[in-house]
């Protein structure tokens, strides 16, 4: 017999529990020894407030669809993470987005129609359980530790910085500045066969040039052209990212290629 269906769970979440006294009173958070649930996530879900500092390392880009979500790309193939080993090590220093620092948390409705969030884990996560050693969840009085209401705060903050991310994908979409995305990379080997990268997009530069005067006037003093100009220079990182893969041994066969339009 099929089992119901189960709602889709977001991304590094098998499965999500409601925090409680009751069941995990004597349960205590500890760190990941290692990153294996990043190790094959090339693209991570980013919030405006990372941009500046997320663009240093990784490109940004918006997903494809009547819906796009910024991304931050740590590789530009599926499964291929460029900073995360087969051991699930970072093996170099590069802006973790909140998304990831997140895991295994998150703030979650338990019905449909409850308006308010609870804070729910990932069980099959190691970093959640019945441990010895770690950081209470709970205190003997049955309260909400200070580790558990560190990590409500930082998750009520990324749902806040959600609620941004939303209204500045609405404004792109109200003054349509997205477009398809594509980008070419040359390798020396095969300087007339180069890596296309298409299935994103990204602000056409064109339109935000056409922009009204007053309107830029009033992006500029609320922040929003800031995050535009974020995203625009991180896209030079896809070079960056795409000459790790090579250096790794990840980069995808040169036959596999997209040849140049005619």
């Amino acid at each position: 017999m099929a089992s119901a269906p189960q709602p889709t769970l977001p991304l590094f979440y098998n499965d999500l529990m409601p925090l409680n006294s009751r069941d995990h009173g004597k349960w205590r958070s500890r760190g990941f020894e290692s990153a294996d649930f990043l190790k094959n996530a090339h693209a991570i879900p980013l919030t405006v407030d990372e941009f500046i500092e997320a663009q240093r390392d990784l490109p940004i880009i918006f997903s494809a669809g009547d819906d796009p979500l910024p991304l931050a790309l740590m590789g530009l193939n599926e499964g291929i993470n460029t900073y995360v080993n087969d051991q699930g090590k970072i093996d170099d220093p590069v802006y973790l987005p909140a998304y990831v620092r997140r895991y295994p948390f998150m703030l979650a409705r338990l019905r449909p129609e409850a308006e308010e969030l609870s804070l729910c884990f990932d069980p099959t996560s190691p970093a959640v359980g019945d441990f010895p050693e770690g950081e209470e969840l709970f205190g003997t009085d049955a309260q909400p530790s200070d580790n558990t209401k560190r990590i409500l705060e930082f998750c009520d903050n990324f749902e806040q910085a959600g609620q941004r991310t939303k209204a500045f994908i609405d404004e792109l979409k109200k003054h349509d500045l997205l477009m398809e995305g594509e980008i070419s990379i040359v390798v020396n080997e095969n300087p007339d066969q180069p890596f296309t990268y298409r299935g994103f997009q990204m602000v056409n530069r064109d339109k935000l040039n056409e922009i009204a005067a007053e309107q830029l006037e009033i992006w500029n003093k609320n922040g929003f052209l800031m995050l535009v100009h974020a995203h625009l220079f991180s896209l030079d990182q896809m070079r960056k990212i795409f000459s790790r893969q090579v250096a790794q041994g990840k980069q995808p066969r040169i036959e596999d290629a997209t040849p140049p339009p005619a």
